[in-house]
């Protein structure tokens, strides 16, 4: 790419050069202080701001967080206003499926941040323990400055986190696209074991660090094979090299099935899943959040740039589509039955996300069947991008609720939510209706995600099913396979609805260990009840055209390109 960028690049970046100018500012504004140089030979001083006794504004140690809430909020306004696209350099392309993925990231990031604020709780005016302290008063003074301290390290990395994800979304380049999946994976890793004073927490951080290690390893591996198979890695190339091979070459196969192992780990396919649960219940829960939403719509972005922007063939079926089949439905099961003897409320939603994955990589194995019609694509891929895009609201929103508990340090067991409806009726009623919305209830929006994803497959299996036939095994043995992709999402929602309503169960029904009313965490409380009335008017209304119409577009975008 040519450096420095022109005035027209730079206006299609607003969003990622807002969150790099965020970046320098958090680094820098803490440092500003009233430090002074003397010129040689002079008694002349002339202050250089950065050092000395710091002012009383940029000491503030909640400056970070309303730093980074600025820097999101910006972002996520030009990457929602933007309406002109057109390349960055030869590696970068902004069209309106990357914009719709920066808004996908800035909004989790955003309510990341908030929740944030009080599981991270930054105070001003805090003093080191006295010699006359007790030792529980000593030790909660410790933490507290202790949290003052890494706040500019977690906002960041925060930041690190959303820029990287930005970047990787406009990728049209192999190369490039891994490098940002690094740099959003490496500060996610950091941000799992960020409570390092946590056993736990250390623990999730170094296995979700290793796992993932190797996953990316392997990934490169097979990137690597993709070169000497091709030499040239932008996604254009590739995808011309292809189509013009009239068999898959077993060095461009290998290497994209190694490829899909490092992006399997991303989203948390089945069995390279096996770090997640344990990442979730050690980072807390805005961390956990973000994986989630945000990471798990990454890891998505890179498979369908390489599913279907390289490796789809014009007509046939792809050489992968057995392998994500089975992969898929290997994965919905696989989390729902886990989730169904987890008692940690994080492990639960950790297997929850599993089995979501396993419902969008349905999606895209129905369309590398073959039997996909043009239409019936784009119908596939919008059920499985407006799924990605709502599930920050009631995915994200789970976990809020769950940061809510641990800012009384608990939500590590089913217990925890135990008569939270007579402690909190808002707050058990929202965690409620995401748990609805996760089960796929109708008229909540993940009812109308599920319902799309359904619907695109029975679409492309169609008329699959022999009409003359004199028995119900006659007819299932005629049915082409993807058809059964929509059975087992069917049955695994079905199964699904045993967990969520337990967590229900709990918080209605159960008696509460601790009567008093939670802690008030006023922001926290606003993005919890924001988070529960879209998930209820993106699932009908206006509102949720809306934005079906803005992931059409996006998808439109992604097939012309």
């Amino acid at each position: 790419m040519n450096l420095p960028l022109s005035t027209t690049e730079a206006e299609l970046i607003i969003p990622e050069l807002i969150m790099l100018a965020g970046l320098i500012a958090i680094i820098l504004i803490p440092n500003f202080g009233d430090a002074s140089f003397r010129i040689p030979l002079s008694r002349m001083k002339v202050p250089i701001l950065i050092g000395g006794n710091r002012f009383k504004l940029t000491s503030n140690p909640k400056l970070p967080n309303r730093v980074s809430l600025i820097i999101f909020s910006a972002a996520f306004f030009f990457a929602l206003m933007q309406t002109t696209y057109g390349k960055v350099g030869d590696t970068l392309e902004v069209t309106p499926f990357s914009r719709l993925f920066t808004l996908i990231f800035t909004a989790a990031l955003i309510l990341a941040t908030i929740a944030t604020t009080h599981r991270i709780p930054a105070r001003a005016n805090l003093k080191a323990p006295k010699e006359s302290d007790s030792e529980n008063v000593a030790t909660k003074k410790i933490n507290a400055l202790i949290d003052n301290r890494r706040q500019v390290d977690f906002h960041i990395i925060l930041i690190m986190v959303g820029l990287g994800m930005s970047l990787m979304s406009m990728a049209t380049h192999l190369f490039m696209l891994f490098v940002c999946i690094e740099l959003a994976s490496l500060s996610s890793y950091i941000l799992v074991a960020f409570h390092k004073e946590s056993k736990i927490g250390g623990e999730a951080g170094m296995k979700y660090f290793i796992v993932g290690s190797v996953a990316s390893a392997i990934g490169i591996y097979g990137m690597s094979m993709l070169y000497l198979w091709n030499g040239d890695l932008s996604l254009d190339a590739l995808a011309s090299a292809w189509v013009e091979s009239e068999t898959v070459d077993p060095i461009a196969g290998i290497a994209v099935g190694l490829m899909l192992v490092a992006f399997g780990f991303k989203v948390g396919a089945a069995p390279f899943h096996l770090a997640a649960p344990d990442a979730y219940s050690g980072a807390s829960s805005p961390v956990a959040g973000l994986l989630a939403t945000a990471s798990k719509a990454m890891g998505f972005v890179a498979l369908m740039r390489i599913l279907i922007t390289v490796t789809m063939p014009d007509s046939g079926e792809a050489f992968w589509f057995t392998a994500i089949a089975i992969i898929a439905v290997v994965t919905m099961t696989w989390g729902n039955l886990a989730a169904l003897t987890s008692t940690n409320p994080k492990r639960i939603l950790a297997y929850s996300s599993v089995s979501h994955a396993g419902y969008m990589l349905a999606g895209l194995a129905a369309i590398g069947s073959g039997l996909a019609s043009e239409e019936a694509m784009k119908l596939v891929l919008t059920a499985i991008v407006f799924h990605l895009a709502v599930l920050v609201v009631f995915k994200f929103g789970a976990f809020l609720v769950l940061s809510l508990l641990e800012t009384e340090g608990r939500s590590h067991e089913l217990e925890d939510l135990h008569g939270l409806a007579r402690r909190e009726p808002l707050i058990a009623g929202s965690m409620f209706l995401f748990m609805l919305s996760l089960a796929g209830v109708p008229p909540l929006s993940g009812f109308l995600s599920k319902f799309l994803m359904i619907n695109g497959i029975v679409n492309i299996s169609a008329g699959t099913g022999a009409s003359d036939v004199s028995s119900v095994m006659d007819w299932i043995t005629s049915v082409d396979p993807v058809f059964w992709l929509a059975f087992a999402i069917v049955l695994n929602s079905a199964l699904s609805m045993f967990y969520y309503l337990r967590i229900g169960l709990v918080m209605f029904f159960e008696e509460p260990e601790n009567s008093k009313p939670m802690k008030d965490a006023l922001s926290l409380r606003i993005a919890i009840v924001f988070c529960a009335l879209f998930t209820v008017i993106i699932g009908i209304g206006p509102l949720s055209d809306s934005i079906l119409q803005m992931v059409a577009d996006a998808i439109d975008s992604f097939i012309s390109n």
